[in-house]
């Protein structure tokens, strides 16, 4: 029988290859690791700032709210409410319409539900257009009922239809609610300016866009029955930059690729290494001579 022949391996085995955990601990990789990481930090700082400088609040802030201001320096009939003139509180004289008053249900105040008492004021000069037609919102009352008794007390008075001088917080119109089927179609529910004037006697001049929150202290004499209404000041606005946003994100993920760098730089000394260590190994088997196979054992 013959004697088996002896195999020798296509490639030379070779020992003590490096892990790539031990050439990450190596000086050289380990001051890459650090100054990669230094850059990442830069990057998510900057990915911060640039975050903080997408939301910014709007330069209705610095605006004065409290302080009163003629109606006509806020707004104009023709203009509208814009961001700078909503909540401020403005003064103007007027006159109540008798017979326009009108009821606005419902309406929260200080977390119990009622209803506004809304009346119909013609403007005069100097602080507003004259003549110009703005929806006031009185005061509060806890039902419909009570607030259509306060109504009947305001308008018996002759002094409600006086002039007088007014101050209250100017607010945006409200968008429109639809009654239900089985309700008046008539009855209203927001504050929309537009929608009272056409339930309003006359209107022979524009209309302000807006509504006036009227404060306690200006509030007509047969009003006693009415509760103030809450005028707090508008939360400032705030704008999103997307385009901020957007360069917010691009900082994280190079601060993520800095790492990633290093991490395939480390990776790719390691193969390289490995590869050197391969083409040695296998050099130096090609330049040993081949032992002489066997004899072929006969008997």
């Amino acid at each position: 029988m013959p004697a088996e022949a002896v195999d020798r391996p296509t490639k030379p085995e070779y020992l003590g290859d490096p892990t790539l955990g031990q050439i990450m601990r190596r000086p050289q990789w380990l001051l890459a690791l650090l100054f990669a990481l230094a850059v990442a930090a830069g990057f998510a700082w900057l990915g911060q700032w640039q975050l903080g400088s997408a939301i910014r609040t709007s330069a209705v802030e610095a605006v004065d709210t409290e302080t009163p201001r003629a109606l006509a320096e806020v707004s104009t009939t023709a203009q509208g409410v814009t961001e700078a003139g909503a909540a401020v509180v403005v003064r103007l004289d007027g006159a109540f319409v008798a017979g326009d008053t009108r009821v606005v249900a419902p309406r929260d105040n200080q977390g119990e539900r009622g209803a506004w008492v809304v009346g119909h004021l013609v403007a005069e000069g100097p602080d507003a257009e004259a003549g110009a037609h703005l929806a006031v919102a009185i005061g509060w009352a806890p039902s419909t009922v009570l607030a259509e008794d306060a109504i009947a007390e305001l308008e018996a008075d002759p002094a409600f239809a006086e002039p007088r001088s007014i101050e209250g917080r100017y607010m945006p119109p409200e968008g429109p609610q639809i009654p239900d089927g089985d309700e008046d179609p008539q009855v209203m529910r927001t504050m929309m300016p537009a929608f009272l004037a056409n339930s309003w006697s006359e209107v022979d001049a524009p209309v302000y866009s807006g509504y006036l929150v009227l404060h306690a202290d200006g509030a007509p004499a047969g009003a006693s029955a009415l509760a103030a209404i809450d005028s707090v000041p508008a939360l400032p606005p705030e704008q999103v930059n997307w385009l901020n946003v957007f360069y917010a994100i691009e900082w994280v993920v190079f601060a993520g690729f800095a790492v990633f760098f290093w991490f395939r730089l480390t990776r790719d000394a390691w193969e390289r290494e490995h590869e050197l260590q391969l083409l040695e190994a296998e050099a130096a088997a090609a330049t040993d001579p081949d032992p002489d196979p066997a004899p072929d054992a006969r008997t």
